[in-house]
């Protein structure tokens, strides 16, 4: 078992270094690349996109929800919450206005042509 234990956290060591370097050159791409589209680089093929992610504001969602036991199920501004209750018509998209801002996060995808 100590065995596996040391596996483990090598492996996680490594994934943290792998993690790191991922992320450091997609951010070196997303700075040379920064419109969105896609470009050939020899045998690759680099596609640049852009994903709106929603941010919520905790005190407005909080004044936006019709019922203060809603806010319970939700906690705190969880997108994840928030489109479950959209998806099951709890709340409607109307009373979300306001309560949020929309972020725009830029998407890499390489792919092997």
């Amino acid at each position: 078992m100590e065995e596996m234990a040391a596996r483990y956290y090598q492996l996680k060591e490594e994934q943290k270094r792998i993690e790191e370097e991922l992320q450091s050159i997609r951010q070196e791409l997303l700075d040379h690349y920064t419109e969105p589209g896609s470009v050939s680089l020899g045998e690759y093929k680099l596609v640049v996109g852009v994903q709106e992610r929603r941010e919520y504001f905790d005190d407005r969602l909080y004044n936006a929800l019709p019922d203060t036991s809603l806010w319970r199920l939700v906690s705190k501004a969880d997108v994840g919450k928030i489109s479950s209750l959209l998806k099951l018509n709890v709340i409607h998209e109307g009373i979300l206005e306001g309560t949020y801002e929309i972020k725009r996060v830029p998407v890499l995808k390489v792919q092997k042509s």
